[in-house]
C-alpha cells in the first residue's frame, strides 16, 4: 500500500470519528486487544488516545486503505447525504493525487519561501486540505503554492458602471500593468484559472495580453506581486470543503476593510494589521480584487512553524509568539467582545529588528459584539454580512477556542514540543493573559470555556463543509459549525 494513501486514510477516519459523522464513534469498542473500530469490510482498526482535538485516533502502526475508510463512510451515511459523500470522495482522490505529486516534484521547485514551506504542511484538522477538485496535474504544478511556481496574471476590461460602492476607481499604480482599456472601462486582474469564468460574464472583456509576474501565497487565490505586495483574486475552486468556494462574494472585501479599521483601533504596539483598504468588486463573484500591503520586516506565516526545522531556524520564538497571540486575543474578547477568525494562515510572525510582533490579515470572518463595543466607546462597524455581529458570548468563545486556541496556538505548540511541555506552556500563557482581567464576567466565561472546561469544543468541518447540506445541518456559516468536542489538553494530567 502506498504510504501517502495510508497517511490520508488515517486522517480521514480520524476526522470522521472526531465529528462522529453517522454515529461512527458508537462503533468504538474495547476488547482484550485494546480500543478499536470495526470498518465496513470487517476489519478491526486499533485506536490510540488522541492528543489534540479528539479522544481516539488511528494507531500509528495501522495501515489503512482509502477505499476501506470510504466504504465505511458510505455505510454510516444518511441517504440524504449521497451528494455530499460523492463530493468528499472527489476531495479524497484529489488530495491523494496532490500529496503524491508533491512528493514526486517538490524537489524541482525554486528555493522555497516561507509561503511555499507553509503550503507543504497539511491542515491540523481538515484531512483533505491539499484537494483542489477539478485541477489537473499541470495546473497544480503551475499555480499551487507548495510547488513554488511563478506565472503572469490575465486581465479583463470591465464597465466602470459595474463597480460596487466603495470600490477603488482604479488599481494602484504599482499593480496596474498599463494595458489599454476604453474610457468607460476599468482594468481587473484575473487569475489564469478564472479566465473561462470571466469570459462568461456579460460586459467583461478578457484581454489577450498577460502581464505582471506573481507567485502564489499559502492561500493560493492570493498572489505575491512584490516583496510587500499581495493581490487577492477569486478562484473557481473550493478548498477545505466543497461549500468553501474561493470566489469572492459582493460585500466580503468591504467587510474585511471595515474589520481592519476596527482592529487598528484596538491593536496594541505589538500587533500590526496588513493594509487591505484598496479593493474593487464588479458585482460578480469572479470580478474582484484586493491589494494587500505588508509592513517592513521579516514575515513568517504561522502555518510555516509546523514545518520541520522552521522553529529551530527562528530561535526561541514560540513562548513570545504565544504570549503575543493570547494576550491580544484575550484582550479583544474581554474588553471588546471581539473574536478573530485569525487561524494559522491569517497570522504571521513579524520580526522588526530585535522585536517580535504579530501580523494579522484577512479579517472578514471575525465576530464582534455590538453591545460590548458600544460599552467600550467603540463604533460598531456597518458590516454587510450580519453574521459578523453577535452579542452571544458563547458564540464568541466558540471562535476563540476553535481558531485562536486550537489552530493558532495548540497545533503549533504540540507540533514543536513534547506533550507535557506544550500543555504547560499554553496553560500558563493563557492563565497569565486571563489573570490581567480578574473577575471580569467575560474573563470568567472564557476561563470556564478553556482552562476549567472538562472538554473543548471543536468544529465539524467536513460535516458542514462537504458531507451535509446546510438545510440538514442548519449551519448559517459552514466555517462556524460546532457540535463536536475533545479532551481538554490544557488541564493537568
Amino acid at each position: 500500500m502506498r504510504s501517502r494513501e495510508a497517511y490520508l486514510a488515517a486522517r480521514v477516519l480520524n476526522a470522521l470519528l472526531r465529528e462522529d459523522y453517522g454515529g461512527l464513534a458508537s462503533r468504538v469498542t474495547r476488547t482484550k486487544d485494546g480500543v478499536g473500530l470495526l470498518l465496513a469490510d470487517g476489519r478491526w482498526v486499533r485506536l490510540s488516545p488522541g492528543v489534540l482535538f479528539q479522544d481516539f485516533v488511528v494507531a500509528a502502526d495501522e495501515r489503512l486503505g482509502l477505499e476501506q475508510v470510504l466504504e465505511t463512510l458510505v455505510e454510516v451515511s444518511a441517504p440524504e447525504d449521497s451528494e455530499g459523500v460523492a463530493a468528499f470522495f472527489e476531495e479524497c482522490v484529489a488530495a491523494l493525487a496532490a500529496l503524491e505529486l508533491h512528493d514526486e516534484r517538490a524537489h524541482e521547485a525554486p528555493r522555497p519561501s516561507y509561503e511555499t514551506v507553509a503550503a507543504s504542511v497539511d491542515h491540523p484538522v481538515y484531512p483533505t486540505s491539499r484537494a483542489r477538485v477539478g485541477l489537473s496535474e499541470g495546473e497544480l504544478l503551475a499555480y499551487a503554492p507548495e510547488f513554488g511556481p511563478s506565472f503572469e496574471l490575465r486581465w479583463a476590461a470591465v464597465p466602470r458602471r459595474a463597480l460596487a460602492p466603495g470600490s477603488a476607481a482604479a488599481l494602484p499604480a504599482d499593480v496596474a500593468p498599463g494595458l489599454p482599456v476604453g474610457s468607460d472601462e476599468v482594468l481587473f486582474p484575473v487569475h489564469p484559472l478564472s479566465v473561462d469564468e470571466v469570459r462568461k460574464i456579460d460586459g467583461a472583456r478578457v484581454l489577450d495580453e498577460a502581464a505582471l509576474t506573481v507567485r502564489p501565497t499559502l492561500s493560493m487565490r492570493t498572489v505575491e506581486a512584490g516583496p510587500r505586495l499581495h493581490v487577492k483574486l477569486p478562484l473557481p475552486i473550493s478548498t477545505l470543503g466543497a461549500r468553501n468556494r474561493r470566489s469572492i462574494k459582493p460585500g466580503t472585501l468591504a467587510d474585511g476593510a471595515r474589520a481592519e479599521l476596527l482592529l487598528r483601533e484596538l491593536a496594541g504596539p505589538d500587533v500590526v494589521l496588513a493594509d487591505e483598504q484598496a479593493w474593487a468588486h464588479a458585482g460578480h463573484e469572479y470580478l474582484a480584487w484586493m491589494v494587500r500591503r505588508l509592513p517592513e520586516g521579516r514575515i513568517v506565516p504561522v502555518a510555516a512553524l509546523a514545518a520541520p526545522g522552521v522553529l529551530g531556524e527562528l530561535g526561541d520564538v514560540l513562548p513570545g509568539y504565544l504570549r503575543l497571540l493570547l494576550r491580544w486575543n484575550v484582550r479583544l474578547f474581554v474588553r471588546y467582545g471581539v473574536a478573530l477568525e485569525a487561524h494559522q494562515q491569517n497570522l504571521a510572525l513579524l520580526f522588526q529588528g530585535d522585536r517580535l510582533k504579530l501580523l494579522v490579515k484577512d479579517n472578514d470572518g471575525l465576530l464582534a459584539s455590538p453591545s460590548r463595543l458600544r460599552a467600550a466607546g467603540v463604533a460598531v462597524p456597518e458590516f454587510a454580512d450580519e453574521r459578523m455581529l453577535n452579542d452571544d458570548p458563547h458564540a464568541l468563545a466558540d471562535v476563540f477556542v476553535t481558531i485562536t486556541l486550537h489552530l493558532a496556538a495548540a497545533a503549533v505548540a504540540f507540533g514543536a514540543l513534547p506533550h507535557d511541555r506544550a500543555a504547560a506552556l499554553l496553560r500558563d500563557t493563557l492563565a497569565g493573559a486571563l489573570d490581567e482581567y480578574g473577575d471580569d464576567p467575560m474573563a470568567r466565561l472564557l476561563r470556564a470555556r478553556t482552562l476549567d472546561a472538562a472538554r473543548l469544543t471543536g468544529k465539524s468541518m467536513i460535516t458542514a463543509g462537504t458531507l451535509v447540506s446546510k438545510q440538514r445541518s442548519g449551519a448559517r456559516d459552514v466555517n462556524k459549525f460546532y457540535g463536536t468536542s475533545g479532551p481538554n489538553y490544557l488541564r493537568r494530567a
